[in-house]
């Protein structure tokens, strides 16, 4: 039985005001996300990855950014012409986010039991009494020992993979139905990231919480997700599911980020890099965004720009000529012969 859409992100659109004008950050983006599911966003810095992460909780600030265009339906409800009134009820209790820095994003001067606290009674009920209870019930479940002691605890008394786990059970407090997670294991050790991996793959499993986890690391998206959005330049450049595309990647980007990856079965003097750079926004005016830098760029992709096309065999989606190029090929050797 297919699962329904949680989450739906239809033709977005956010700028953000540079100068004289606006500057598109994500254009015209769509996406799902269904319940109980892990879907990973990657892509360089500056694709547009925690923008659509932001949007997707109201936090865009205004000024300067705002969003022109699409949807954001949240069980069936639109979000984005909602107060923040509105968005308070949600945002933490329904749609929760753990963000990048935890060192940044916990308050110094506040106990760690004070900002767990804060969430619980802001959306629930509970006794002072409950909601202690209910921050210790959550620390143990993050892996974090002797839990008691740590809700008396400063953020600066803990390890980097200590403050990620309460960042993480800061996101849970209110039992959330969608939860955020954006690059959550960035400056943590190996051995820590796989265990913050483990954990956010069984929170998902005993909550059935739905995890968009956004990453620049195709190994931690292989590892957790069951679907994948390749991000470029503020635009989708490819979807689907994990194992297809990581087998078969269909858009020259992905391919580029594969080959990036170390492989430790073969010696290499130098690793691969894609050459160039994410081009910034609103600087390419004609043309794929891609172009300068792909390896099999010809002349239309300098000319226009490419639509996402369907693939057939799979439920998957890419952005680029080559393939809709082949496809009208093979169409017409089929007609023709």
């Amino acid at each position: 039985m297919n699962k329904l859409p949680i989450l739906e992100i239809n033709d977005l659109k956010v700028s953000f005001f540079s100068g004289t004008k606006f500057v598109p950050a994500i254009n015209g983006i769509s996406f799902s996300l269904k319940e109980g599911e892990i879907l990973g966003i990657v892509g360089e810095s500056g694709s547009g990855k925690s923008v659509t992460s932001l949007a997707t909780m109201g936090l865009i600030p205004c000024p300067p950014g705002k969003i022109e265009n699409g949807e954001i339906l949240f069980e069936g409800r639109d979000l984005t012409g909602i107060s923040e009134k509105e968005w308070r009820k949600i945002r933490g209790n329904k749609i929760s986010m753990i963000f990048q820095e935890p060192m940044t994003s916990l308050n110094p001067l506040f106990t760690i039991g004070n900002q767990l606290m804060e969430g619980i009674k802001l959306h629930t009920s509970l006794s002072k009494a409950e909601a202690k209870m209910r921050c210790i019930e959550l620390l143990r479940l993050v892996g974090i020992p002797r839990a008691e002691g740590i809700l008396k605890e400063y953020p600066h008394q803990l390890s980097g993979g200590m403050r990620q786990r309460v960042m993480i059970a800061m996101a849970m407090v209110c039992n959330p139905k969608v939860l955020i997670a954006d690059e959550p294991t960035t400056a943590l050790d190996v051995t820590i990231q796989a265990q913050i991996l483990a954990l956010m793959k069984d929170l998902n499993e005993k909550t059935n919480t739905s995890i968009i986890l956004i990453t620049h690391d195709l190994g931690v998206v292989a590892e957790i997700c069951e679907r994948v959005i390749v991000m470029y330049s503020g635009q989708i450049v490819e979807q689907g599911d994990v194992h297809t595309i990581l087998k078969n990647p269909q858009h020259p980007y992905t391919k580029g980020l594969l080959k990036s990856v170390p492989d430790l079965r073969t010696k290499k003097d130098r690793l691969y890099s894609i050459p160039g750079n994410v081009p910034v926004p609103g600087s390419v005016i004609q043309g794929c965004r891609f172009a300068a830098r792909c390896s099999e760029v010809f002349g239309k992709c300098l000319e226009a720009e490419p639509e996402l096309v369907q693939l057939e065999k799979e439920d998957n989606q890419v952005r680029c000529f080559l393939y809709s190029e082949k496809e009208r090929s093979d169409e017409h050797v089929r007609v023709t012969s």
